[in-house]
């Protein structure tokens, strides 16, 4: 089976490339450094040519609103186009848990628009929600830092390892399209304030996490299940303590 990662050489897109590989598949692993450009079209067609499965998991170089919004919105259409003139059968894009919660949230928003146009597209699809990445728990105490420390909100989060979240893509993209949409999470439900104050200490970082229920995550207010999966979702196997980020 031929299958193209789309932001294939990024830390979800190559894990699922060698997943792919080592059962036998032929794999493109099409990115801007691999000449395929999403945003222009260079390269797409021939990426996606004898195709079965498309796997997006590109993402915007830019959180700014309207960069956002026109990166997935012109990425998915180009993809989508290319898909359809190529005869591919199934298309999958990874997406967030919580993103019709929040969707005053400029990048969420930008994610529902994505959704939208592949729900409309007439090409079979799936959509996996994750949680978010074990690998992303520096990044995203560094955008909720302020001058006295790290402001966290005490609600429910449950992250997972990206070795996890390629497992279940990779599982979803093998099989039957869904025409509809997965959950995925990680096996473990803390709360947020002290996930982050615990994983930071064993960081080394010594900024103090602050208990503040009025904290925002990029920009948007949250409440308890803002962040987790509400109803049924596939758990991963990796535990945050046993998780090496090597």
């Amino acid at each position: 089976m031929k299958i193209v990662v789309i932001g294939g050489t990024g830390l979800i897109g190559s894990k699922l490339v060698r997943r792919f590989e080592a059962h036998g598949h032929e794999v493109v692993a099409a990115s801007p450094n691999t000449g395929v450009n999403t945003l222009t079209g260079e390269g797409l067609a021939e990426a996606v040519a004898g195709a079965s499965v498309v796997v997006d998991v590109s993402n915007s170089p830019s959180f700014e609103a309207k960069a956002v919004m026109d990166f997935f919105t012109t990425s998915t259409s180009n993809q989508l186009a290319a898909e359809a003139a190529a005869g591919v059968g199934h298309h999958v894009a990874v997406s967030i848990v919580g993103t019709e919660r929040m969707p005053e949230n400029a990048y969420f928003a930008a994610k529902l628009a994505q959704e939208r146009l592949i729900k409309e597209s007439g090409v079979p699809y799936s959509l996996v929600h994750a949680t978010q990445f074990f690998e992303f728990v520096r990044a995203i105490a560094d955008s909720s830092a302020q001058d006295d420390g790290v402001h966290m909100a005490p609600v429910g989060w449950q992250p997972m390892a990206g070795d996890d979240v390629a497992d279940q893509v990779a599982k979803v993209a093998v099989g039957e399209p869904l025409n509809g949409r997965k959950d995925i999470a990680g096996p473990d439900r803390y709360r947020m304030d002290e996930f982050f104050r615990k994983a930071l200490a064993e960081l080394g970082d010594k900024r103090e996490v602050i208990t503040d229920p009025k904290a925002t995550y990029f920009g948007s207010e949250l409440v308890e299940d803002s962040l987790v999966p509400i109803g049924e979702a596939t758990l991963g196997r990796v535990h945050y303590g046993e998780w090496n980020p090597s």
